[in-house]
């Protein structure tokens, strides 16, 4: 959701790119809730942290405790940010709309936070 957001409202000022250090799939309920804003991120796909160790970045963002405890160290001067969010419940854990309602705190949240980050810079 945080790489859907951030191209949506970053626009042409940031190259966007987005892993986690287990990747598995872009749950549907993450797409439903980024499409009610509308922001299609249908097409992403779950990618390893791993796909980018040797690229430079001016940020490494981290947005739940485990990637910022684990995300991989990236050489260069990329300034490491990290924010906490609530990780969804997993998949039949909770009913669907509490599961629903946790994937919108977690996608307004992002984007409130992303909207502080970039008048920061």
């Amino acid at each position: 959701m945080a790489e859907g957001l951030l191209r949506e409202m970053g626009g042409d000022k940031f190259e966007v790119e987005s892993a986690g250090v287990n990747p598995s799939k872009v749950r549907p309920e993450a797409v439903e809730v980024m499409r009610e804003v509308g922001i299609d991120i249908s097409g992403h796909r779950s990618k390893s942290a791993d796909e980018f160790v040797g690229q430079d970045f001016d940020y490494v963002i981290t947005v739940c405790d485990n990637a910022h405890e684990t995300c991989p160290v990236f050489p260069g001067h990329a300034e490491r940010i990290h924010q906490s969010f609530e990780d969804p419940p997993p998949p039949g854990v909770a009913d669907p709309e509490t599961t629903m309602a946790v994937f919108r705190r977690v996608r307004d949240g992002i984007a409130a936070w992303l909207r502080r980050f970039m008048a920061s810079i």
